[in-house]
Protein backbone atom coordinates (compact mmCIF):
# COMPACT_ATOMS: atom_id res chain seq x y z
CA UNK A 1 0.00 0.00 0.00
CA UNK A 2 1.29 3.44 -0.88
CA UNK A 3 2.34 5.81 1.86
CA UNK A 4 -0.58 7.95 2.95
CA UNK A 5 -3.20 5.91 1.09
CA UNK A 6 -6.19 5.28 3.29
CA UNK A 7 -8.17 2.11 3.50
CA UNK A 8 -11.88 1.65 4.13
CA UNK A 9 -11.30 0.16 7.57
CA UNK A 10 -11.14 -3.40 6.32
CA UNK A 11 -7.53 -3.07 5.25
CA UNK A 12 -8.47 -2.80 1.58
CA UNK A 13 -7.12 0.07 -0.48
CA UNK A 14 -9.62 2.85 -1.16
CA UNK A 15 -9.12 4.27 -4.66
CA UNK A 16 -8.24 7.94 -4.88
CA UNK A 17 -7.02 10.62 -7.26
CA UNK A 18 -3.28 11.06 -6.74
CA UNK A 19 -2.40 13.72 -9.31
CA UNK A 20 -4.18 15.89 -11.86
CA UNK A 21 -2.40 17.68 -14.72
CA UNK A 22 -4.38 20.43 -16.49
CA UNK A 23 -3.31 22.24 -19.68
CA UNK A 24 -5.07 24.93 -21.69
CA UNK A 25 -8.25 25.10 -19.59
CA UNK A 26 -9.67 28.52 -18.73
CA UNK A 27 -6.96 30.73 -17.26
CA UNK A 28 -4.79 27.66 -16.61
CA UNK A 29 -1.87 27.36 -19.00
CA UNK A 30 -0.43 24.36 -17.21
CA UNK A 31 -0.95 23.21 -13.63
CA UNK A 32 -0.30 20.07 -11.61
CA UNK A 33 -2.30 19.20 -8.50
CA UNK A 34 -0.94 16.59 -6.11
CA UNK A 35 -3.80 15.43 -3.91
CA UNK A 36 -3.64 13.73 -0.52
CA UNK A 37 -5.87 10.81 0.53
CA UNK A 38 -7.92 12.92 2.98
CA UNK A 39 -9.34 16.45 2.85
CA UNK A 40 -7.86 18.60 0.06
CA UNK A 41 -8.81 22.25 -0.20
CA UNK A 42 -8.12 24.52 -3.18
CA UNK A 43 -8.09 28.30 -2.65
CA UNK A 44 -6.90 31.36 -4.51
CA UNK A 45 -7.87 34.86 -5.46
CA UNK A 46 -11.02 35.47 -7.50
CA UNK A 47 -10.39 34.59 -11.11
CA UNK A 48 -7.30 32.56 -10.33
CA UNK A 49 -8.80 29.41 -11.87
CA UNK A 50 -9.94 27.49 -8.79
CA UNK A 51 -13.15 26.38 -10.47
CA UNK A 52 -11.14 25.06 -13.41
CA UNK A 53 -9.86 22.42 -11.02
CA UNK A 54 -13.41 21.10 -10.61
CA UNK A 55 -14.02 21.52 -14.33
CA UNK A 56 -10.87 19.51 -15.05
CA UNK A 57 -11.94 16.72 -12.72
CA UNK A 58 -15.37 16.72 -14.35
CA UNK A 59 -13.79 16.32 -17.81
CA UNK A 60 -11.56 13.56 -16.50
CA UNK A 61 -14.60 11.55 -15.48
CA UNK A 62 -16.70 12.02 -18.60
CA UNK A 63 -18.22 15.48 -18.02
CA UNK A 64 -19.60 17.55 -20.89
CA UNK A 65 -16.89 19.08 -23.07
CA UNK A 66 -17.35 22.85 -23.57
CA UNK A 67 -14.90 24.26 -26.13
CA UNK A 68 -15.55 27.77 -24.78
CA UNK A 69 -13.58 26.75 -21.67
CA UNK A 70 -10.39 26.25 -23.71
CA UNK A 71 -7.72 28.84 -22.95
CA UNK A 72 -7.54 31.57 -25.62
CA UNK A 73 -4.72 30.81 -28.03
CA UNK A 74 -4.66 27.09 -27.18
CA UNK A 75 -5.80 24.52 -29.75
CA UNK A 76 -6.99 22.10 -27.12
CA UNK A 77 -7.48 21.52 -23.39
CA UNK A 78 -5.93 18.42 -21.80
CA UNK A 79 -6.58 16.86 -18.43
CA UNK A 80 -4.60 13.84 -17.23
CA UNK A 81 -5.20 12.11 -13.93
CA UNK A 82 -3.21 9.51 -12.04
CA UNK A 83 -5.40 7.34 -9.82
CA UNK A 84 -4.46 4.84 -7.17
CA UNK A 85 -6.79 1.84 -7.33
CA UNK A 86 -6.90 -1.63 -5.84
CA UNK A 87 -5.01 -4.11 -8.07
CA UNK A 88 -7.41 -6.85 -9.08
CA UNK A 89 -10.38 -4.86 -7.80
CA UNK A 90 -13.60 -3.98 -9.63
CA UNK A 91 -12.23 -0.85 -11.31
CA UNK A 92 -8.98 -2.57 -12.33
CA UNK A 93 -10.99 -5.44 -13.84
CA UNK A 94 -13.16 -3.01 -15.81
CA UNK A 95 -10.05 -1.32 -17.22
CA UNK A 96 -8.42 -4.62 -18.14
CA UNK A 97 -11.62 -5.84 -19.79
CA UNK A 98 -11.40 -3.04 -22.35
CA UNK A 99 -7.69 -3.62 -22.95
CA UNK A 100 -6.30 -0.89 -20.68
CA UNK A 101 -3.36 -1.32 -18.31
CA UNK A 102 -3.11 -0.85 -14.57
CA UNK A 103 0.51 -0.54 -13.48
CA UNK A 104 0.92 -1.80 -9.91
CA UNK A 105 -2.31 -0.17 -8.78
CA UNK A 106 -1.74 3.05 -10.78
CA UNK A 107 -4.25 4.03 -13.47
CA UNK A 108 -3.79 6.87 -15.97
CA UNK A 109 -6.89 8.62 -17.36
CA UNK A 110 -6.63 11.33 -20.02
CA UNK A 111 -9.11 13.58 -21.82
CA UNK A 112 -8.66 16.21 -24.52
CA UNK A 113 -11.11 18.75 -25.92
CA UNK A 114 -10.25 20.56 -29.16
CA UNK A 115 -11.21 24.14 -29.98
CA UNK A 116 -13.62 22.68 -32.57
CA UNK A 117 -15.39 20.72 -29.84
CA UNK A 118 -13.97 17.27 -30.60
CA UNK A 119 -13.28 15.18 -27.52
CA UNK A 120 -11.08 12.14 -27.03
CA UNK A 121 -10.46 9.95 -24.00
CA UNK A 122 -7.81 7.43 -22.92
CA UNK A 123 -8.05 4.89 -20.13
CA UNK A 124 -4.99 2.93 -19.07
CA UNK A 125 -3.28 3.85 -22.35
CA UNK A 126 -6.25 2.71 -24.44
CA UNK A 127 -8.48 5.01 -26.51
CA UNK A 128 -12.06 4.68 -25.25
CA UNK A 129 -15.43 6.40 -25.80
CA UNK A 130 -16.02 9.28 -23.39
CA UNK A 131 -19.04 7.35 -22.09
CA UNK A 132 -16.64 4.75 -20.69
CA UNK A 133 -15.18 7.40 -18.36
CA UNK A 134 -18.69 8.32 -17.23
CA UNK A 135 -19.46 4.67 -16.50
CA UNK A 136 -16.20 4.23 -14.60
CA UNK A 137 -16.82 7.42 -12.60
CA UNK A 138 -19.82 5.81 -10.89
CA UNK A 139 -17.37 3.73 -8.87
CA UNK A 140 -14.73 6.43 -8.38
CA UNK A 141 -15.96 9.98 -7.88
CA UNK A 142 -18.95 12.16 -6.99
CA UNK A 143 -18.69 15.73 -8.28
CA UNK A 144 -20.98 18.22 -6.52
CA UNK A 145 -21.01 21.52 -8.34
CA UNK A 146 -23.66 23.81 -9.77
CA UNK A 147 -23.00 22.79 -13.37
CA UNK A 148 -22.29 19.12 -12.77
CA UNK A 149 -24.73 16.26 -12.94
CA UNK A 150 -25.25 15.03 -9.40
CA UNK A 151 -24.70 11.32 -8.95
CA UNK A 152 -27.22 11.13 -6.10
CA UNK A 153 -29.88 12.81 -8.21
CA UNK A 154 -30.25 9.53 -10.10
CA UNK A 155 -33.21 7.53 -8.66
CA UNK A 156 -31.39 4.18 -8.83
CA UNK A 157 -28.47 5.69 -6.89
CA UNK A 158 -30.82 7.10 -4.26
CA UNK A 159 -32.41 3.71 -3.63
CA UNK A 160 -29.02 1.98 -3.49
CA UNK A 161 -27.70 4.59 -1.05
CA UNK A 162 -30.80 4.28 1.16
CA UNK A 163 -30.43 0.49 1.18
CA UNK A 164 -26.81 0.79 2.33
CA UNK A 165 -27.91 3.25 4.99
CA UNK A 166 -30.56 0.78 6.19
CA UNK A 167 -27.71 -1.66 6.85
CA UNK A 168 -28.17 -5.13 8.30
CA UNK A 169 -31.93 -4.70 8.76
CA UNK A 170 -32.33 -4.93 5.00
CA UNK A 171 -29.78 -7.63 4.19
CA UNK A 172 -31.78 -10.74 5.05
CA UNK A 173 -35.17 -9.74 3.55
CA UNK A 174 -33.47 -8.35 0.44
CA UNK A 175 -31.56 -11.62 -0.06
CA UNK A 176 -34.79 -13.62 0.30
CA UNK A 177 -36.60 -11.26 -2.07
CA UNK A 178 -33.82 -11.45 -4.66
CA UNK A 179 -33.90 -15.25 -4.73
CA UNK A 180 -37.70 -15.32 -5.02
CA UNK A 181 -37.62 -12.61 -7.69
CA UNK A 182 -35.15 -14.54 -9.85
CA UNK A 183 -37.29 -17.69 -9.69
CA UNK A 184 -40.47 -15.68 -10.30
CA UNK A 185 -38.89 -14.18 -13.41
CA UNK A 186 -37.83 -17.61 -14.68
CA UNK A 187 -41.29 -19.09 -14.15
CA UNK A 188 -42.97 -16.11 -15.82
CA UNK A 189 -40.67 -16.46 -18.84
CA UNK A 190 -41.44 -20.20 -19.12
CA UNK A 191 -45.18 -19.57 -18.86
CA UNK A 192 -44.96 -16.89 -21.51
CA UNK A 193 -43.04 -19.27 -23.74
CA UNK A 194 -45.62 -22.03 -23.32
CA UNK A 195 -48.72 -19.89 -23.71
CA UNK A 196 -47.76 -17.31 -26.33
CA UNK A 197 -46.18 -19.95 -28.58
CA UNK A 198 -48.96 -22.54 -28.15
CA UNK A 199 -49.84 -22.50 -31.87
CA UNK A 200 -46.23 -22.85 -32.99
CA UNK A 201 -45.67 -25.67 -30.51
CA UNK A 202 -48.83 -27.46 -31.68
CA UNK A 203 -47.65 -27.22 -35.28
CA UNK A 204 -44.25 -28.54 -34.26
CA UNK A 205 -45.90 -31.49 -32.47
CA UNK A 206 -47.99 -32.35 -35.58
CA UNK A 207 -44.91 -32.36 -37.77
CA UNK A 208 -43.07 -34.61 -35.33
CA UNK A 209 -46.00 -37.06 -35.13
CA UNK A 210 -46.20 -37.25 -38.93
CA UNK A 211 -42.49 -37.96 -39.21
CA UNK A 212 -42.51 -40.59 -36.45
CA UNK A 213 -45.53 -42.35 -37.98
CA UNK A 214 -43.87 -42.35 -41.39
CA UNK A 215 -40.69 -43.86 -39.96
CA UNK A 216 -42.64 -46.40 -37.91
CA UNK A 217 -44.43 -47.65 -41.04
CA UNK A 218 -41.18 -48.22 -42.90
CA UNK A 219 -39.40 -49.58 -39.79
CA UNK A 220 -35.81 -49.07 -41.04
CA UNK A 221 -32.91 -51.01 -39.54
CA UNK A 222 -29.43 -49.65 -38.84
CA UNK A 223 -27.26 -49.98 -41.96
CA UNK A 224 -30.12 -51.43 -43.99
CA UNK A 225 -29.77 -48.93 -46.81
CA UNK A 226 -26.14 -49.99 -47.41
CA UNK A 227 -26.98 -53.69 -47.44
CA UNK A 228 -29.86 -53.23 -49.86
CA UNK A 229 -27.75 -51.15 -52.23
CA UNK A 230 -25.26 -54.06 -52.49
CA UNK A 231 -28.00 -56.64 -52.98
CA UNK A 232 -29.63 -54.60 -55.76
CA UNK A 233 -26.30 -54.39 -57.58
CA UNK A 234 -25.91 -58.19 -57.46
CA UNK A 235 -29.46 -58.91 -58.58
CA UNK A 236 -29.33 -56.38 -61.42
CA UNK A 237 -26.17 -57.99 -62.88
CA UNK A 238 -26.79 -61.68 -62.04
CA UNK A 239 -26.17 -63.06 -65.56
CA UNK A 240 -22.94 -61.12 -66.01
CA UNK A 241 -21.69 -62.18 -62.56
CA UNK A 242 -22.50 -65.88 -63.16
CA UNK A 243 -20.89 -65.83 -66.61
CA UNK A 244 -17.73 -64.22 -65.26
CA UNK A 245 -17.42 -66.77 -62.45
CA UNK A 246 -18.02 -69.73 -64.86
CA UNK A 247 -15.46 -68.47 -67.37
CA UNK A 248 -12.86 -67.91 -64.67
CA UNK A 249 -13.48 -71.42 -63.29
CA UNK A 250 -12.98 -72.97 -66.76
CA UNK A 251 -9.77 -71.03 -67.26
CA UNK A 252 -8.39 -72.36 -63.99
CA UNK A 253 -9.57 -76.01 -64.16
CA UNK A 254 -10.80 -76.50 -67.71
CA UNK A 255 -14.24 -77.47 -68.95
CA UNK A 256 -14.87 -81.25 -69.07
CA UNK A 257 -17.77 -80.74 -71.48
CA UNK A 258 -15.49 -79.02 -73.96
CA UNK A 259 -13.81 -81.06 -76.73
CA UNK A 260 -10.07 -81.08 -77.02
CA UNK A 261 -9.09 -78.05 -79.00
CA UNK A 262 -5.60 -77.55 -77.74
CA UNK A 263 -6.66 -75.16 -74.94
CA UNK A 264 -4.94 -75.81 -71.68
CA UNK A 265 -6.12 -74.75 -68.19
CA UNK A 266 -4.03 -73.03 -65.50
CA UNK A 267 -3.95 -76.01 -63.16
CA UNK A 268 -2.46 -78.24 -65.91
CA UNK A 269 0.17 -75.68 -66.78
CA UNK A 270 1.10 -75.24 -63.09
CA UNK A 271 1.35 -79.04 -62.76
CA UNK A 272 3.75 -79.26 -65.69
CA UNK A 273 5.86 -76.42 -64.33
CA UNK A 274 6.01 -78.01 -60.92
CA UNK A 275 6.98 -81.44 -62.37
CA UNK A 276 9.76 -79.90 -64.42
CA UNK A 277 11.27 -78.18 -61.39
CA UNK A 278 10.74 -81.08 -58.97
CA UNK A 279 12.87 -83.30 -61.22
CA UNK A 280 16.00 -81.31 -60.45
CA UNK A 281 15.18 -79.64 -57.09
CA UNK A 282 17.75 -81.72 -55.22
CA UNK A 283 20.58 -80.03 -57.10
CA UNK A 284 19.82 -76.44 -56.06
CA UNK A 285 18.14 -75.14 -52.89
CA UNK A 286 16.98 -71.94 -54.66
CA UNK A 287 15.17 -73.91 -57.32
CA UNK A 288 13.68 -76.17 -54.61
CA UNK A 289 12.14 -73.06 -53.01
CA UNK A 290 10.57 -72.15 -56.32
CA UNK A 291 9.12 -75.64 -56.58
CA UNK A 292 7.45 -75.21 -53.18
CA UNK A 293 5.99 -71.87 -54.24
CA UNK A 294 4.59 -73.50 -57.40
CA UNK A 295 2.94 -76.13 -55.20
CA UNK A 296 1.40 -73.42 -53.01
CA UNK A 297 0.15 -71.61 -56.11
CA UNK A 298 -1.49 -74.81 -57.27
CA UNK A 299 -3.33 -75.24 -53.96
CA UNK A 300 -4.45 -71.55 -54.01
CA UNK A 301 -5.71 -71.75 -57.61
CA UNK A 302 -7.62 -74.95 -56.80
CA UNK A 303 -9.33 -73.22 -53.82
CA UNK A 304 -10.25 -70.16 -55.92
CA UNK A 305 -11.62 -72.43 -58.65
CA UNK A 306 -13.80 -74.24 -56.11
CA UNK A 307 -15.14 -70.90 -54.76
CA UNK A 308 -15.85 -69.69 -58.31
CA UNK A 309 -17.88 -72.80 -59.01
CA UNK A 310 -19.90 -72.36 -55.81
CA UNK A 311 -20.48 -68.63 -56.56
CA UNK A 312 -21.63 -69.38 -60.12
CA UNK A 313 -24.18 -71.90 -58.81
CA UNK A 314 -25.45 -69.41 -56.14
CA UNK A 315 -26.05 -66.48 -58.49
CA UNK A 316 -29.51 -66.64 -59.97
CA UNK A 317 -31.63 -64.00 -61.64
CA UNK A 318 -34.62 -63.25 -59.33
CA UNK A 319 -36.80 -60.51 -60.79
CA UNK A 320 -39.29 -60.70 -57.92
CA UNK A 321 -36.60 -60.19 -55.28
CA UNK A 322 -35.01 -57.40 -57.32
CA UNK A 323 -38.35 -55.59 -57.46
CA UNK A 324 -38.81 -56.01 -53.70
CA UNK A 325 -35.33 -54.66 -52.98
CA UNK A 326 -35.86 -51.66 -55.24
CA UNK A 327 -39.19 -50.89 -53.63
CA UNK A 328 -37.68 -51.10 -50.15
CA UNK A 329 -34.81 -48.86 -51.17
CA UNK A 330 -37.25 -46.28 -52.49
CA UNK A 331 -39.04 -46.18 -49.13
CA UNK A 332 -35.75 -45.77 -47.27
CA UNK A 333 -34.56 -43.06 -49.68
CA UNK A 334 -37.72 -41.06 -48.97
CA UNK A 335 -36.99 -41.15 -45.26
CA UNK A 336 -33.32 -40.30 -45.75
CA UNK A 337 -34.19 -37.24 -47.84
CA UNK A 338 -36.29 -35.89 -44.97
CA UNK A 339 -34.68 -37.04 -41.76
CA UNK A 340 -31.00 -37.95 -42.18
CA UNK A 341 -28.13 -38.91 -44.43
CA UNK A 342 -28.61 -42.68 -43.87
CA UNK A 343 -30.92 -45.11 -42.08
CA UNK A 344 -28.96 -44.84 -38.81
CA UNK A 345 -29.37 -41.05 -38.86
CA UNK A 346 -33.11 -41.47 -39.52
CA UNK A 347 -33.40 -43.67 -36.43
CA UNK A 348 -31.46 -41.09 -34.37
CA UNK A 349 -33.87 -38.36 -35.54
CA UNK A 350 -36.80 -40.53 -34.53
CA UNK A 351 -35.35 -41.03 -31.05
CA UNK A 352 -34.76 -37.30 -30.38
CA UNK A 353 -38.09 -36.33 -31.93
CA UNK A 354 -39.97 -38.79 -29.74
CA UNK A 355 -38.42 -37.13 -26.67
CA UNK A 356 -39.31 -33.65 -27.96
CA UNK A 357 -42.88 -34.76 -28.73
CA UNK A 358 -43.27 -36.09 -25.21
CA UNK A 359 -42.14 -32.70 -23.93
CA UNK A 360 -44.60 -30.84 -26.15
CA UNK A 361 -47.48 -33.15 -25.28
CA UNK A 362 -46.78 -32.47 -21.61
CA UNK A 363 -47.22 -28.71 -22.04
CA UNK A 364 -50.71 -28.59 -20.59
CA UNK A 365 -49.57 -30.30 -17.40
CA UNK A 366 -46.47 -28.08 -17.29
CA UNK A 367 -48.54 -24.94 -17.74
CA UNK A 368 -50.70 -25.94 -14.78
CA UNK A 369 -47.68 -26.59 -12.58
CA UNK A 370 -45.98 -23.33 -13.55
CA UNK A 371 -49.18 -21.34 -13.04
CA UNK A 372 -49.53 -22.63 -9.51
CA UNK A 373 -45.85 -21.92 -8.78
CA UNK A 374 -46.16 -18.43 -10.29
CA UNK A 375 -49.13 -17.63 -8.04
CA UNK A 376 -47.28 -18.88 -4.96
CA UNK A 377 -44.18 -16.85 -5.85
CA UNK A 378 -46.28 -13.74 -6.48
CA UNK A 379 -47.77 -14.04 -3.00
CA UNK A 380 -44.31 -14.60 -1.53
CA UNK A 381 -42.86 -11.62 -3.38
CA UNK A 382 -45.72 -9.42 -2.23
CA UNK A 383 -44.95 -10.30 1.39
CA UNK A 384 -41.20 -9.79 1.00
CA UNK A 385 -41.66 -6.52 -0.91
CA UNK A 386 -43.88 -5.21 1.89
CA UNK A 387 -41.17 -6.16 4.39
CA UNK A 388 -38.56 -4.32 2.32
CA UNK A 389 -40.80 -1.26 2.12
CA UNK A 390 -41.19 -1.26 5.90
CA UNK A 391 -37.44 -1.40 6.48
CA UNK A 392 -36.80 1.30 3.87
CA UNK A 393 -39.51 3.53 5.30
CA UNK A 394 -37.97 3.34 8.75
CA UNK A 395 -34.51 4.06 7.31
CA UNK A 396 -35.93 6.92 5.21
CA UNK A 397 -37.40 8.59 8.29
CA UNK A 398 -34.11 8.27 10.19
CA UNK A 399 -32.18 9.54 7.21
CA UNK A 400 -34.49 12.51 6.62
CA UNK A 401 -34.19 13.61 10.25
CA UNK A 402 -30.40 13.24 10.21
CA UNK A 403 -29.96 15.26 6.99
CA UNK A 404 -32.36 17.96 8.19
CA UNK A 405 -30.30 18.31 11.38
CA UNK A 406 -27.16 18.64 9.27
CA UNK A 407 -28.78 21.35 7.15
CA UNK A 408 -29.64 23.35 10.26
CA UNK A 409 -25.96 23.43 11.17
CA UNK A 410 -25.12 24.38 7.56
CA UNK A 411 -27.12 27.64 7.69
CA UNK A 412 -30.28 26.13 6.21
CA UNK A 413 -32.40 25.99 9.40
CA UNK A 414 -35.76 25.99 7.63
CA UNK A 415 -34.94 23.39 5.03
CA UNK A 416 -36.24 19.87 5.37
CA UNK A 417 -35.18 16.75 3.47
CA UNK A 418 -37.52 13.80 3.11
CA UNK A 419 -37.23 10.49 1.34
CA UNK A 420 -40.31 9.72 -0.69
CA UNK A 421 -41.11 6.09 -1.36
CA UNK A 422 -43.60 5.25 -4.09
CA UNK A 423 -44.72 1.84 -5.19
CA UNK A 424 -44.03 0.76 -8.76
CA UNK A 425 -46.58 -1.27 -10.68
CA UNK A 426 -44.31 -4.27 -11.13
CA UNK A 427 -41.81 -6.22 -9.09
CA UNK A 428 -38.22 -5.11 -9.65
CA UNK A 429 -34.86 -6.67 -8.78
CA UNK A 430 -34.78 -4.76 -5.46
CA UNK A 431 -38.49 -4.65 -4.66
CA UNK A 432 -41.35 -2.37 -5.64
CA UNK A 433 -40.04 0.84 -4.07
CA UNK A 434 -39.03 3.89 -6.08
CA UNK A 435 -36.94 6.19 -3.91
CA UNK A 436 -36.58 9.93 -4.39
CA UNK A 437 -34.84 12.45 -2.16
CA UNK A 438 -36.85 15.67 -1.86
CA UNK A 439 -36.31 18.99 -0.11
CA UNK A 440 -38.65 21.67 1.20
CA UNK A 441 -36.83 25.01 1.34
CA UNK A 442 -39.10 26.24 4.19
CA UNK A 443 -41.93 24.80 6.32
CA UNK A 444 -44.69 26.01 4.00
CA UNK A 445 -43.04 24.74 0.84
CA UNK A 446 -43.90 21.34 -0.62
CA UNK A 447 -40.99 18.89 -0.86
CA UNK A 448 -39.54 19.01 -4.36
CA UNK A 449 -36.86 16.92 -6.11
CA UNK A 450 -33.41 18.06 -5.00
CA UNK A 451 -32.46 19.71 -8.27
CA UNK A 452 -35.68 21.77 -8.18
CA UNK A 453 -35.85 22.57 -4.51
CA UNK A 454 -32.40 24.13 -4.06
CA UNK A 455 -30.16 26.65 -5.78
CA UNK A 456 -26.63 25.74 -6.92
CA UNK A 457 -24.96 26.71 -3.65
CA UNK A 458 -27.75 25.25 -1.54
CA UNK A 459 -27.66 22.04 -3.53
CA UNK A 460 -23.95 21.61 -2.78
CA UNK A 461 -24.67 22.02 0.93
CA UNK A 462 -27.58 19.60 0.71
CA UNK A 463 -25.32 17.11 -1.01
CA UNK A 464 -22.68 17.61 1.67
CA UNK A 465 -25.26 16.92 4.36
CA UNK A 466 -26.45 13.83 2.52
CA UNK A 467 -22.92 12.53 1.94
CA UNK A 468 -22.03 13.09 5.61
CA UNK A 469 -25.07 11.12 6.73
CA UNK A 470 -24.32 8.43 4.15
CA UNK A 471 -20.60 8.40 5.10
CA UNK A 472 -19.38 4.82 5.22
CA UNK A 473 -22.51 3.54 3.46
CA UNK A 474 -21.67 5.17 0.12
CA UNK A 475 -18.87 3.28 -1.65
CA UNK A 476 -17.68 6.21 -3.82
CA UNK A 477 -14.09 6.93 -2.69
CA UNK A 478 -13.65 10.53 -3.91
CA UNK A 479 -15.94 13.53 -3.44
CA UNK A 480 -15.48 16.89 -5.18
CA UNK A 481 -17.37 19.97 -3.93
CA UNK A 482 -17.64 23.37 -5.57
CA UNK A 483 -19.73 26.27 -4.20
CA UNK A 484 -20.51 24.27 -1.07
CA UNK A 485 -19.86 27.45 0.94
CA UNK A 486 -21.80 29.84 -1.31
CA UNK A 487 -23.73 32.40 0.72
CA UNK A 488 -22.54 31.32 4.17
CA UNK A 489 -19.96 32.45 6.69
CA UNK A 490 -19.17 32.55 10.36
CA UNK A 491 -20.34 29.57 12.38
CA UNK A 492 -22.01 27.90 9.41
CA UNK A 493 -18.70 28.00 7.53
CA UNK A 494 -16.97 26.30 10.45
CA UNK A 495 -19.66 23.62 10.45
CA UNK A 496 -19.16 23.06 6.72
CA UNK A 497 -15.43 22.60 7.28
CA UNK A 498 -16.07 20.27 10.19
CA UNK A 499 -18.41 18.08 8.12
CA UNK A 500 -16.09 17.95 5.17
CA UNK A 501 -13.33 16.81 7.52
CA UNK A 502 -15.68 14.18 8.92
CA UNK A 503 -16.47 12.93 5.41
CA UNK A 504 -12.73 12.78 4.67
CA UNK A 505 -12.26 10.17 7.41
CA UNK A 506 -13.68 7.52 5.08
CA UNK A 507 -13.10 9.08 1.64
CA UNK A 508 -10.93 11.48 -0.32
CA UNK A 509 -12.46 14.96 -0.44
CA UNK A 510 -11.51 17.80 -2.81
CA UNK A 511 -13.10 21.21 -2.11
CA UNK A 512 -12.82 24.54 -3.89
CA UNK A 513 -13.59 27.28 -1.35
CA UNK A 514 -13.19 30.96 -0.58
CA UNK A 515 -13.87 30.54 3.14
CA UNK A 516 -10.92 30.33 5.55
CA UNK A 517 -13.11 28.50 8.08
CA UNK A 518 -13.50 25.65 5.58
CA UNK A 519 -9.88 25.70 4.42
CA UNK A 520 -8.57 25.41 7.99
CA UNK A 521 -9.96 21.87 8.33
CA UNK A 522 -8.07 20.49 5.32
CA UNK A 523 -5.36 17.84 5.52
CA UNK A 524 -3.71 19.43 2.49
CA UNK A 525 -4.05 23.00 1.29
CA UNK A 526 -3.43 23.90 -2.38
CA UNK A 527 -3.42 27.50 -3.57
CA UNK A 528 -3.83 28.60 -7.17
CA UNK A 529 -1.75 31.66 -8.02
CA UNK A 530 -1.84 33.71 -11.22
CA UNK A 531 1.17 35.24 -12.88
CA UNK A 532 1.33 38.92 -13.72
CA UNK A 533 -0.28 38.30 -17.11
CA UNK A 534 -3.28 36.59 -15.50
CA UNK A 535 -2.43 32.99 -16.41
CA UNK A 536 -1.73 29.99 -14.23
CA UNK A 537 1.51 28.23 -15.14
CA UNK A 538 3.19 25.04 -13.91
CA UNK A 539 4.38 26.65 -10.68
CA UNK A 540 0.99 28.30 -10.11
CA UNK A 541 -0.46 25.52 -7.94
CA UNK A 542 1.39 25.27 -4.66
CA UNK A 543 1.01 22.88 -1.75
CA UNK A 544 1.27 25.01 1.39
CA UNK A 545 3.20 24.22 4.54
CA UNK A 546 2.01 25.51 7.92
CA UNK A 547 3.45 28.99 7.44
CA UNK A 548 2.02 29.18 3.95
CA UNK A 549 -1.40 28.16 5.27
CA UNK A 550 -1.27 30.90 7.89
CA UNK A 551 -0.47 33.50 5.21
CA UNK A 552 -3.20 32.23 2.86
CA UNK A 553 -5.85 32.07 5.59
CA UNK A 554 -4.83 35.57 6.70
CA UNK A 555 -5.31 36.80 3.13
CA UNK A 556 -8.71 35.13 2.98
CA UNK A 557 -9.70 36.64 6.36
CA UNK A 558 -8.33 40.16 6.13
CA UNK A 559 -7.27 40.55 2.54
CA UNK A 560 -3.64 40.92 3.65
CA UNK A 561 -1.18 38.04 4.07
CA UNK A 562 0.89 39.76 6.76
CA UNK A 563 -1.87 41.34 8.85
CA UNK A 564 -1.11 40.59 12.49
CA UNK A 565 -4.79 40.34 13.29
CA UNK A 566 -5.36 38.14 10.29
CA UNK A 567 -2.45 35.85 11.16
CA UNK A 568 -3.65 35.50 14.74
CA UNK A 569 -7.13 34.62 13.54
CA UNK A 570 -5.65 32.16 11.05
CA UNK A 571 -3.64 30.43 13.77
CA UNK A 572 -6.77 30.23 15.89
CA UNK A 573 -8.73 28.61 13.04
CA UNK A 574 -6.00 26.04 12.43
CA UNK A 575 -5.86 25.20 16.15
CA UNK A 576 -9.66 24.85 16.26
CA UNK A 577 -9.65 22.54 13.26
CA UNK A 578 -6.75 20.47 14.61
CA UNK A 579 -8.49 20.04 17.97
CA UNK A 580 -11.72 19.01 16.24
CA UNK A 581 -9.95 16.34 14.17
Amino acid sequence: MRTGVRSDGSGQLRPRVEEVRIQGLGVIDEAVLELSPGFNVVTGETGAGKTMVVTGLGLLFGGRADPSRIRPGADRATVEGTLVIEPGGRVAQQVEDIGGEVDEGELIISRTVSAEGRSRAWLGGRTVPVGTLTYLADDLVAVHGQMDQQRLLQPARQRAALDRYAGDDLVKPLRAYTQAYKRHKQVAAQLDELTTRARERAQEADLLRFGLEEIEKVDPKPGEDVELRGEEERLSHADALRGAATGAHAALLGDPMQTADGARDVISLLGEARAAVDAVRDFDAELAGMADRLAEAGYLIADVATDLAAYAESVEADPARLAAVQERRALLSGLIRKYGEDSSAVLAWAQSSAARLAELEGDDDRIGELTREHEELTDRLTELAAELTGVRQAAAERFGRAVTEELTALAMPHARVVVQLTRSADFGPEGVDEVELRMAAHPAAPPLPLNKGASGGELSRVMLAIEVVFAGADPVPTFVFDEVDAGVGGKAAVEIGRRLARLARTAQVVVVTHLPQVAAFADQHLVVEKTSDGSVVRSGVVTLDHEGRVRELSRMLAGMEDSELGRAHAEELLELAAADR
